[in-house]
């Protein structure tokens, strides 16, 4: 097996660095305005609680990784729920000042009313070096999630950061009111307000090394590309990326000779983007560690976060880990997968990233048959079954005998079911089923011009004479 090989089958460790929130979704009815002011009464249902800032991104990075988590965690109520829910990940608190900070929406009827700060400031204190600098040592990768609480502007954190991406991929998710990367980095992921405000303040203090003032300060606003190339200058970083939601997102690199450009995002109808920068580093981080390409990591990152969009958002995720009959969020994914090609293995990864557990259903051979017609399937299922069950994104398989996999579903009940392909949400007989049961489907396109029919057809077709052992 090669380095590669192996760093992609294995679990990396990932080491997240940031200010931990603790979210609260206050979640009720409004059927009635308050007497003396022109507001909503919300009648509250539920409460749900969850890790937010650098601790979603923590538990996102544990969902295909081992994490070692350091943040300054206060000793208050909120900072035992925060260690309390991070639990199966390994945290080193640093100090914090003040009261753990808290972010409240108001919500109703899947919207937000408003949202309640409280809390804080959440600087650290009492930072030990060398016990944050052997933490990050083991990490394969490190993702700096920045919330502008004051981690990363402490100059110790900041010391070791330096001196960790000298050697190893740091990704870097930056905040309005934190440091800037320090030099080095890997990555550092901006979403576009955040871009231009940073280039904003660098066009006020420009030498000679990030052009000049007038140069910088030139860039127009909304000008993605242009933002993330004179970033990469700005804060002497491997690479930018730029997101800008349903534009997609635009990559530059501080190398002359790799790749950059736009990457298009996956349409989303609908959903809540709340906590996509986060599942978009997390992916970025974990492909980084694997020891994949910048280039991949941000592809494979933007399809992630379209995903997190479409099913629910930061929302979502935390009404299925309030389920206390399940361990984190279940993904169900379902198909032929008679030839395994890579718009398969797309959407496969694209779907793990959505949750804890990735659950495929596969179609019995004499489904396919039914489906397909009588030369499929070319593959049997036992073997269709072994192939899916290699790949690291996909953690156990069903074989169904049904027409569609409703009744399965039906028993599976899971959180998030993610078909591949030109479909659309309403056009899916089972989508019906997901929702009952409280859980959203996703659609997710296959890569152009992939298809397990057209390759069959292009074999069958190809002159043998041009095929080669060699």
């Amino acid at each position: 097996m090669s380095a590669a090989t192996a760093r992609e089958s294995a679990r990396p460790v990932i080491g997240v660095v940031g200010d931990v929130l603790l979210d609260r979704d206050v979640e009720g009815s409004v059927t009635r305005l308050c007497p003396d002011a022109p507001v909503p009464v919300v009648d509250v249902d539920v409460v749900r609680e969850s890790p937010g800032g650098a601790g979603l991104a923590a538990l996102l990075c544990a969902g295909s990784a081992e994490v070692v988590l350091v943040a300054p965690l206060a000793d208050d109520d909120g900072g035992r729920t925060l260690r309390r829910q991070l639990g199966h990940v390994v945290t080193l608190p640093l100090g914090h000042e003040g009261a753990t900070r808290r972010k409240t929406r108001i919500r109703s009827a899947g919207q937000s009313l408003v949202r309640v700060d409280d809390g804080g400031p959440g600087t650290p204190r009492d930072v030990d070096r060398d016990r944050v600098a052997a933490a990050l040592a083991a990490c394969d990768a490190v993702l700096v999630a920045d919330y502008g609480g004051g981690t990363t502007t402490d100059p110790v954190v900041r010391g070791v950061l330096a001196e960790i991406a000298r050697d190893r991929p740091v990704v870097w998710d930056p905040h309005p009111r934190g440091g800037p990367p320090v030099p080095g980095v890997t990555l550092v992921t901006p979403n576009l307000a955040e871009a231009a405000a940073a280039v904003a303040r660098a066009g006020t203090t420009a030498g000679s090394s990030a052009g000049s003032s007038a140069e910088i300060r030139d860039i127009a606003p909304d000008d993605a590309a242009g933002l993330a190339a004179a970033l990469v200058t700005a804060w002497s970083a491997g690479a930018v990326c730029v997101t800008s939601g349903a534009r997609g997102a635009h990559l530059a690199h501080a190398r002359p000779d790799a790749s950059a450009g736009h990457v298009p995002a996956v349409p989303v109808a609908g959903g809540d983007p709340c906590g996509a920068g986060d599942r978009f580093a997390a992916t970025a981080v974990d492909a980084l560690a694997r020891g994949r390409s910048v280039g991949e990591a941000v592809t494979t990152a933007v399809e992630a976060a379209g995903a997190w969009v479409a099913a629910g958002g930061a929302a979502g995720f935390r009404r299925s880990a309030g389920d206390p009959s399940r361990t984190g969020v279940l993904v169900a994914t379902g198909g032929c997968f008679d030839l395994l090609h890579a718009g398969h293995v797309s959407t496969l990864q694209a779907a793990r990233a959505l949750g804890d557990r990735l659950v495929v259903l596969v179609n019995s051979d004499e489904s396919v048959r039914r489906l397909k017609g009588p030369g499929r399937p070319v593959v049997p299922a036992a073997d269709r079954v072994r192939v899916l069950e290699a790949l690291e994104c996909v953690d156990a398989t069903i074989v169904f005998d049904g027409d569609d996999p409703r009744e399965a579903l039906g028993h599976l009940r899971p959180d998030v079911w993610v078909k591949g392909g030109d479909y659309t949400v309403d056009g899916l007989p089972e989508a019906g089923v997901v929702a009952a049961h409280g859980g959203s489907t996703v659609v997710l396109p296959y890569l152009d011009g992939l298809s397990t029919t057209a390759i069959l057809e292009r074999a069958r077709t190809a002159d043998p004479t041009s095929l080669s052992l060699g």
